[in-house]
């Protein structure tokens, strides 16, 4: 039965990866986007993100194995599911549409689903709270990258 929640989770997570990285195109108008002196180089994102997806379906499986009522696996389900959207949805804003101020108004919301995440996953498993914390800051970082990048762009 465990196993079943942890490959629910894993496909879950990197179909998400997927399609957000379908989104994430690397091309000329990014290129030519004046990025901040501390930008990470672009081979740490999809490293941050493989792991950060792994983190995330091992949370979702355990958290998936330990709670006692449908009710409670619905709601994290939901919460997970929700979060996954606006996941890839920063990723359309910002690569896709090429909208970097849309994606920063958007990451307010991923970054607080992911709170939410937190928040919701520490009363049920202390340690699938923890594996979420790398999202958590990568995420803000991200978010900083976002809002410095729209700055220096004109985007805002």
């Amino acid at each position: 039965m465990r196993v079943k929640f942890y490959l629910i989770t894993f496909t879950v997570s990197f179909l998400t990866a997927s399609i957000g990285g379908n989104f994430t195109v690397l091309d000329d108008w990014y290129y030519s986007l004046i990025q901040p002196s501390w930008k990470p180089d672009d081979l740490i994102f999809p490293i941050a993100w493989t792991i950060i997806f792994t983190l995330c379906a091992i949370s979702g499986g355990m958290l998936l194995s330990k709670t006692s009522t449908q009710s409670l696996k619905i709601r994290v389900s939901a919460c997970f599911l929700l979060n996954a959207f606006l996941n890839v949805l920063w990723s359309y804003l910002y690569f896709f549409i090429k909208r970097p101020d849309m994606a920063l108004f958007e990451v307010v919301f991923l970054w607080g689903s992911i709170v939410v995440l937190i928040t919701l996953s520490k009363a049920i498993n202390k340690v699938a709270s923890i594996l979420l914390i790398p999202y958590l800051a990568w995420v803000t970082l991200a978010s900083m990258l976002n809002y410095e990048t729209a700055k220096l762009n004109g985007f805002l």
